[in-house]
Order: structure tokens, then sequence, then C-alpha cells
């Protein structure tokens, strides 16, 4: 896949076959439309292409920058996109100055820079200034600058509305289970192993303190199963994301990860974490000794899970 640092970067693709958005988790809406994109390109002899947007627009308009949380970061965006076959990924910045271009001058702008040949959009997609451009709008305009385009009908899974708003929520409520089925895979995130309290290992089980990236959604608290990925190593893991109502008296939420039949030093380590089961919330009990004790119910629920590594 070749990446491309912004629009006016992107003059020799041949017969650009485009899509654009954030693309935020790259869910099973979103594979169906580079599936899309990647079978025109192929019948055109043209080559597929997403534009999508750096920084988060809602980080350059400040709207609601503080509570954004993505599915996924710049980085798992590439690799995924790579995975699923795109072959030209163009990422514009996103500043204040391009968010005023109307639907008209935006598709004026990929007309005259990238020369595209198709577009292909999702049934909901807006796009332009106030996102006043849809469907309807870009099918005007494909007219007004000759070429293609096509629409991508609602795509569901479960019986559920697949949308990165919709999986983000089942994260959030802890429905592991829900939020794999829209993404057609485990959930995961990556953090850098951070020095913490060491208060697990005085109970028996030593967590790794994970930093995650900024804005990088974390699922709702509790306690859940996880594959944990060190390199090109797999291990059974616990994780942990809470406020350790039991041991601490603070409120500030940590996620820590046990990894089971593990004895090594990674501090400064990257660990990747998918999430394959929930099972419990996080909870106070009222001693230490029942924490433990809840603790060793837990390892014994993931020794027991049909674990696929």
């Amino acid at each position: 896949m070749k990446i491309i640092q912004n629009i006016s970067a992107a003059k020799n693709i041949h017969k650009p076959v485009l899509t654009l958005g954030v693309y935020d988790g790259i869910h099973i809406g979103h594979q169906a439309i580079i599936n899309q994109l990647n079978q025109m390109a192929c019948e055109v002899g043209g080559e597929s292409v997403l534009l999508t947007f750096e920084p988060h627009p809602r980080i350059t308009l400040n709207k609601g920058a503080e509570s954004l949380q993505l599915l996924t970061t710049l980085d798992e965006k590439k690799e995924l996109l790579e995975k699923y076959g795109l072959q030209n990924l163009i990422i514009h910045p996103f500043t204040k100055e391009f968010s005023q271009l109307n639907a008209e001058e935006f598709v004026k702008l990929l007309k005259e820079e990238i020369g595209i040949h198709s577009m292909v959009i999702g049934y909901d997609h807006h796009f332009g200034k106030n996102r006043s451009g849809n469907y309807d709008e870009l099918s005007r305009l494909a007219k007004i600058f000759d070429f293609n385009c096509i629409k991508i009908n609602e795509i569901q899974a479960n019986g559920h509305l697949v949308s990165s708003t919709q999986i983000r929520n089942a994260l959030l409520e802890g429905n592991i289970e829900l939020a794999g089925l829209g993404l057609n895979r485990n959930y995961s995130l990556r953090g850098k192993v951070i020095h913490g309290d060491k208060i697990g290992r005085t109970l028996g089980y030593p967590t790794a303190n994970l930093k995650t990236s900024s804005y990088k959604l974390i699922p709702g608290n509790g306690v859940y199963i996880v594959k944990v990925l060190l390199g090109e190593e797999s291990f059974k893991g616990l994780l942990s994301i809470g406020t350790r109502p039991t041991i601490s008296r603070t409120n500030e939420k940590r996620t820590e990860v046990y990894i089971l039949d593990f004895d090594r030093d990674i501090y400064n380590e990257t660990l990747e974490i998918e999430f394959l089961k929930k099972i419990r919330d996080d909870q106070k009990f009222d001693s230490v000794l029942q924490l433990v004790q809840q603790m060793d119910s837990d390892k014994a629920q993931a020794e027991n899970f049909e674990w696929d590594i």
C-alpha cells in the first residue's frame, strides 16, 4: 500500500477509484466499501484510494475533542487497510482552512488534484463545510466533473446497524462480542509497559501497567479475558480496567494486565491486547482476602477458556 501525505501529492494514481472519511475502526461497513473499491479499480484498470484526515476533524475544530475516543490509531488504521488490500492511502492534514471548503469546492479539488475516475461512499456519508454534501449532492457533482459515483447501503451484524458509534457504545458497555461482530475481528489496544505501585505482586498477581495512545478507546471498567501479544509471541491474560477500589484511595483509572504463566521483565515493551470476553465488573471487596479469592476465580475462568493461540 502506498501512503501519500496530502492531496496535492496524489497526481500519479492511475484511474483513482476513491472513497473518503475518518474510517475509525475499519469495521465491516468500511471493509465492504474497500472491497467495492478494489473490485471497481480492477474492472477499470485503476487503483483503489482512501482519502482520510489527520488530525481528527474534531481536534482541529475543537468540537468535543476532550471526549474523543477512537477505535483505531493511525498506525493501526494503516495496518488494517493494507490487510484489506487498499492500494493507496492519502492522509491529508485537516486544517481549519481546509474545513471551510464547501461540498462543490471539495469535489473540484479532488478532480483537479487526484483526477478521480470514480467515488464510492456510504449511504450516510457527509462531506464539505458543515457536512453539507451527501450522496445526492455527490451524484449532481459527478455529472459536472465527469466521474462515476456509487453508494454502499447499510451493513448489519446480528440485526444491528454497524457504525463506529455502535461499536464504541458496545465496548464501553463491555459487550466485547457485539463489538467483535461489527469489526470482524477482536478489538485490540496497544500500550507501553510502565512502572506502577507493584501492589499486584504482593497479592500473587504481578501486573503490567499499560500506557495507551491519546484518544484510544478503553473499554468499560471490568475484568476481561485477553490475548497478550509481545512481538511474535502470544500469551493468555487477564486485563483489569478500573480504579481498584479495594486497594486504592484514589479514583485514578488503571489498565493492567496479568499474563498467565509468565515471569519476565517487560518494562518499556509494547504489548498488544486482544479482548476476548468480559467476565465481571470492577468491584470493591470487603477485604484484600476476598479480592485475592476473586482473582483466583478469575484466573480459573481464564485457564478454562477455549483459547486459540
